[in-house]
Formats: C-alpha cells, structure tokens, sequence
C-alpha cells in the first residue's frame, strides 16, 4: 500500500456505520478513487468541513484496492457561491454523479478532470447556464470516447454541417434526411454548435439558441442514457430547479 497527497473532487458521499464517511474522488492524478474516511463525522481536526460534494481538496490517502483510507483533507476551495443557489448547486451535483457513473475506476484522466473543474469555476463565477451544461457533456463525451459522430452522415458520408433539413439520431449516429425515414432531430446548425463546442475548452464562449439547446439536449440525452445503466438522482433535483429555455 502506498501512501499519496493529491487533488481531487468530491463526487459523492454517503455515511457510513457510526462516524465513518464513504466517498467517489475524482483525483488529477490517479482518477476516480472510492475511499473512506474514519471518524470523518467526529473529527473536525483531520476533516473539517472538507468532506462536502463538489469540494476541491488537497487529499492525503492510501492507495489500495476496494476503500482507499483517506487520512487527512485539506480545503483548496468549497466553490462558496455555487452553494448560494439550488440552481448552481443543481448542475453542480448533475455534473459531478455523471462524471463519477461513466468515468471507471482508478483510470487517470487530467482531460476530464480539468473539464470538470473548470465547470465548477464557471458555476462558482456565474450563473447556470444552459449552454455550459451542453459544453460540459459533449466535451465530457468527447473525452471519454462516447460522442455521437457530428462530422459525417453515417449512411452517405456527407458533411453534416455543410446539408439542410434535419438529421435524426439511431443506434448513436446521425442520418441525413436522404438517409433516415424518421422527421425531427438536429439541424445542420446545432450540430455545428456542438462541433464548436469542441474546440474550446471556455465556458460562456459558445451561446446555444433555445431551439438548439432543445436539438443539442435529445442528441446530449440519448447519448449519455447509453452509458449509464440507472437514471442520475441529481438529474430529476437538476429539472425541478432548473430555468426554462
């Protein structure tokens, strides 16, 4: 067993026995840790108030298969403002049980793990956005090598972005209207913010329009629900708060 000092994210948390706190970290530099926290419930001096969802920390653990022992937690920030509003906290809570159901185990990922936080520092210096949410989950995507493809049509092979009408999504890929009997989907617009969406890593640079936001979140939706086996709990919290587009 090793012992280790690293950043992480809170993802989650849940009591445990007693005293004992059990927690996802998303940590730089070895990925997502489950660990667990002794008497994280009794001992302010070793945990303060650390140990809460979304923190940034400065985390002293032991690395080991199952529940890594965290020893000691040190604030780097609680992100203060994002706590001000359910709104903020909401795509907060979204962003960080997404992360920690479709990132695996113990893979690091600095990619992910600067998305993520950047995300949180948007949260924390502005208010919820829809458009940072879709930036955040086609990055996200992207990153962990589940995006749908947005350049070409899967049947012709015809740029997307370039053909008018409306493309539809099947079986994770996008089908021009040559291509697919169904109506609806993205239009070549959307689907040109969402490739634009993966040239920065800035969040407030790209605007999604309220009709794209609609196109970008069946694409976003049906994309993820691939890769998770569960609906998110945060996710019905994220609906009910959320401001209408």
């Amino acid at each position: 067993m090793e012992k280790t000092v690293c950043e992480a994210v809170v993802l989650s948390l849940m009591d445990y026995g007693e005293a004992d706190r059990i927690g996802a970290f998303f940590t730089l530099e070895h990925g997502k840790l489950r660990g667990i926290a002794r008497s994280a419930r009794k001992s302010r001096r070793r945990f303060g108030g650390a140990l809460e969802l979304f923190a940034r920390l400065k985390l002293e653990l032991t690395l080991k298969e199952g529940l890594c022992p965290v020893g000691n937690a040190e604030i780097l920030t609680i992100y203060p403002h994002i706590r001000e509003g359910l709104e903020r906290i909401a795509h907060a809570a979204y962003a960080c049980e997404l992360v920690d159901k479709m990132l695996p185990d113990a893979l690091p990922n600095p990619r992910l793990f600067r998305l993520l936080v950047a995300y949180l520092e948007r949260l924390d210096s502005s208010p919820a956005e829809p458009s940072d949410r879709c930036l955040f989950e086609v990055n996200l995507l992207n990153i962990l090598g589940y995006r749908p493809p947005l350049e070409h049509c899967a049947g012709c092979g015809a740029d997307i972005a370039q053909m008018p009408g409306r493309f539809t999504l099947a079986n994770g890929a996008l089908f021009c209207p040559a291509c697919s009997r169904t109506t609806g989907g993205l239009t070549g617009e959307t689907v040109a913010i969402l490739r634009q969406s993966l040239k920065t890593g800035r969040f407030g640079v790209v605007r999604f329009t309220p009709p794209q936001i609609g196109e970008a979140r069946t694409l976003l939706d049906q994309a993820i629900a691939q890769h998770i086996t569960t609906e998110l709990k945060s996710l019905a919290f994220l609906r009910e708060v959320e401001t209408p587009v």
